[in-house]
């Protein structure tokens, strides 16, 4: 790797880092910093970084290898096009965001925003100019693993492991203390660099979206809804204030930033929220795996009894959408993401599945995470994903009552049992009675 590339990971280092220090000082009362003790990467049962990973791009690294696979390159965008389709991310999903809150901050800027692609089980950002692009694959039970590929053609590409540096930020508080995902807004300035550090906030489904997405253009309408969106805070003297005139309700970039060295025009609304749900699910994931491994290795399963309890309620509230933002207008993006999607299914008898959305009141038309079909979910320890179904299924026969799902109707209630029942292999056999 040139000098180049090394001061520009030096520089967006400091930058990410200063950035991080703020939002876990404003977080510090925020029950994530409490609820979620930190546990040693080192621990026997984790052995995180030095167990081979399994997760998508450690696949495909293997692939390349061995000569199953191969990175085509072109003159215009390089490896990203060939990347995008061996890991099977859409280039629909792709978001823009001009904040430095990358370790390549110095490439980054309202006029050269960092593109982001992402499907379940893997992320992709480009710098359009940049040294490298950074990837993120899920191992299901290691959880985030962080790479790297270098933009310039070479024979043989390959990844290189990004952990040691990645977790620097990447583990927090906000990141329920395991190396995960993170989606954040902030308060830029005119050149993107974070303008007032207090006003940072990590996002996920029960974020309010007036809170949301300030670093980033976002191309959709949502009604009279004033977000951060597509803003800066260009006077020093008022770092708080961003300039929302004409920001809202964008369908064009137009005019704001030259599309032409991105594989779309656009930085899609409801893939933005799609993977703010997704960032915090599965976070928790790997922190229940985790703490369960942790306790069944040191032979303290059933004196950890409440403590799993607590963290299997966690994920089953955040899969129900328990606390999610209200939305009070409809919305809609301008990408083909709200159609493609939606067909990735699976499907029950009747077309429905938990993909398809509502953008109506809320995201999701069925209030159930599609992220039960992901292979984090499956590698969950049994003892933990039998809790989880347990919980699952006392909410939606009704046995659970309490009042954190009372906007969980029967209706819903009664749809997604229909639909998981046809569509996720391995259930409890209780589920059918």
């Amino acid at each position: 790797m040139g000098d180049l590339c090394k001061q520009s990971l030096v520089a967006g280092f400091v930058v990410l880092m200063l950035f991080v220090f703020a939002v876990q000082a404003v977080r510090g009362a925020h029950d994530d910093a409490y609820d979620y003790p930190y546990i040693s990467l080192d621990h026997p049962a984790i052995q995180y970084g030095s167990t081979p990973s399994e997760d998508p791009v450690a696949r495909l690294e293997k692939q390349l290898e061995s000569g199953a696979a191969k990175l085509d390159y072109s003159d215009k965008d390089g490896y990203l096009p060939s990347l995008l389709k061996h890991l099977g991310i859409n280039r629909d999903s792709q978001m823009l965001v001009f904040s430095k809150t990358s370790f390549q901050a110095p490439r980054i800027s309202p006029k050269r925003p960092r593109a982001v692609y992402f499907n379940d089980n893997a992320a992709v950002g480009f710098v359009p100019d940049g040294d490298v692009m950074e990837l993120i694959g899920v191992d299901p039970k290691q959880g985030v693993t962080f790479y790297t590929l270098d933009i310039e053609k070479v024979d043989k590409p390959s990844f290189l492991r990004r952990n040691d540096q990645c977790v620097s930020c990447h583990l927090i508080p906000t990141t329920v203390n395991v190396p995960g995902l993170l989606v954040t807004s902030v308060i830029p300035s005119s050149d993107g660099s974070p303008r007032f550090p207090g006003a940072a906030v990590v996002v996920d489904s029960r974020t309010p979206l007036d809170e949301r997405w300030g670093g980033w253009y976002v191309t959709g309408t949502s009604g009279s809804l004033v977000h951060r969106g597509n803003s800066v805070a260009p006077h020093p003297d008022q770092p708080a204030v961003l300039d929302t005139e004409g920001k809202q309700n964008l369908t064009s970039l137009a005019g704001r930033v030259d599309t032409s060295g991105y594989l779309e025009d656009s930085s899609d609304l409801i893939a933005l929220m799609t993977l703010e749900h997704q960032t915090r699910i599965n976070n928790l994931f790997t922190r229940l795996g985790w703490e369960t491994r942790v306790a069944v290795q040191e032979g303290k399963l059933a004196e950890s009894r409440a403590r799993l309890d607590f963290v299997v309620g966690e994920v089953v509230s955040y899969m129900l959408f328990a606390n999610e933002a209200h939305i009070l207008e409809p919305i809609a993006g301008v990408s083909s993401f709200a159609k493609t999607f939606p067909e990735q299914g699976p499907r029950d008898k009747r077309g429905r599945s938990l993909r398809d959305f509502d953008l109506k009141t809320r995201l999701f038309r069925y209030p159930l995470s599609y992220m039960i079909y992901s292979p984090a979910f499956d590698a969950l320890p049994d003892v933990a994903k039998t809790q989880v179904y347990q919980r699952i299924y006392d909410v939606l026969t009704g046995k659970d009552s309490s009042s954190e799902f009372k906007r969980l109707i029967a209706e819903d209630r009664r749809t997604i049992l229909e639909i998981v029942r046809e569509t996720k292999p391995g259930l409890p056999k209780y589920w059918f009675d």
